[in-house]
C-alpha cells in the first residue's frame, strides 16, 4: 500500500458482495486493498481499487507482504467457505487490524467469528431481505441497519400524529426504549436533537435501540 494519507480498507474475498463493497469505498475516496485467490477476479477489479492482490488468504506471510498491518478496517467477504472466513478473520486480527467486519452464513458462523475477534458480523443477504420486507410492509420504516444480533439503527418517517409536538411530548424513549440520534429534515440533518425539538411534517427520525424495542415502534407508527 502507498504512504498512508487517508483511511485504508482491505476487502478479502471479492465475489459479488466483496467487489461491490470495495468499488463503493474506492469511489467514495478511500484507499482500498482488494484480496482474492482468483487471478481473474483480481484482474477484473484492479482498476476500481487502489491496489489488488492475488494471494492465498491463509498465507500469513503474503498478507504481511501486502501491508495488511497498515489497514484500518478489514472486510472479510469470503462467501461459502466458512473455514476460509474464520481463518482470514483470525489472521488479520493477529496481524494488527483494529476493526474487522466479517460476513457470516448463519448464527453459528457468526458466534465463531465474534469469538475469534470480529468486531462486527453481517449477513448481507438476510439484511437485504429484512430491509425489503420492511419497505414493502410498513409505510413509515424507510431503512434498518443491524449493528449486532441485538441492536439496530432505523430510519422512521415521522407519523402525522407526531407532527407539531416535541420529542419529549411524544415520549419516544419512555414508550419505545429508543434514542433519537438525529432528525433528517430535507437536506439538513440535526444531530442529537434536544428533547424540546418539535417534529415537522416530512421529518425522518434516525433511532437506535434493541431489535425488540424497534419492533414496538414498527407496530405503533
Amino acid at each position: 500500500m502507498s504512504k498512508k494519507t487517508r483511511k485504508q480498507f482491505a476487502v478479502i474475498g471479492c465475489g459479488r458482495f466483496g467487489s461491490s463493497v470495495a468499488k463503493t469505498l474506492y469511489k467514495n475516496g478511500y484507499d482500498v486493498l482488494a484480496i482474492d485467490d482468483d487471478e481473474d477476479v483480481i484482474r477484473s477489479i484492479s482498476e476500481f481499487v487502489t491496489h489488488a492482490a492475488t494471494l492465498n488468504i491463509h498465507d500469513e506471510h503474503a498478507l504481511k507482504e501486502v501491508g495488511i498491518n497498515e489497514i484500518d478496517v478489514a472486510i472479510i467477504a469470503v462467501g461459502s467457505d466458512m473455514q476460509a472466513s474464520i481463518m482470514a478473520t483470525l489472521l488479520v486480527k493477529e496481524l494488527g487490524v483494529k476493526y474487522v467486519v466479517a460476513k457470516a452464513q448463519d448464527s453459528l458462523h457468526s458466534k465463531v467469528l465474534y469469538k475469534i475477534g470480529a468486531d462486527r458480523v453481517i449477513f448481507p443477504e438476510r439484511d437485504m431481505g429484512v430491509r425489503l420486507a420492511h419497505n414493502l410492509t410498513t409505510t413509515n420504516i424507510l431503512d434498518i441497519i443491524e449493528l449486532s444480533p441485538e441492536y439496530s439503527i432505523m430510519e422512521v418517517s415521522a407519523p402525522q400524529k407526531w407532527v407539531d409536538s416535541s420529542l419529549k411530548d411524544n415520549d419516544i424513549r419512555a414508550r419505545f426504549g429508543l434514542s433519537v440520534l438525529a432528525i433528517k429534515r430535507g437536506e439538513d440533518i440535526k444531530v442529537s436533537p434536544p428533547a424540546d425539538e418539535k417534529i415537522q411534517s416530512g421529518d425522518v427520525l434516525i433511532v437506535i435501540g434493541s431489535n425488540e424495542d424497534l419492533q414496538k415502534i414498527q407496530e405503533n407508527v
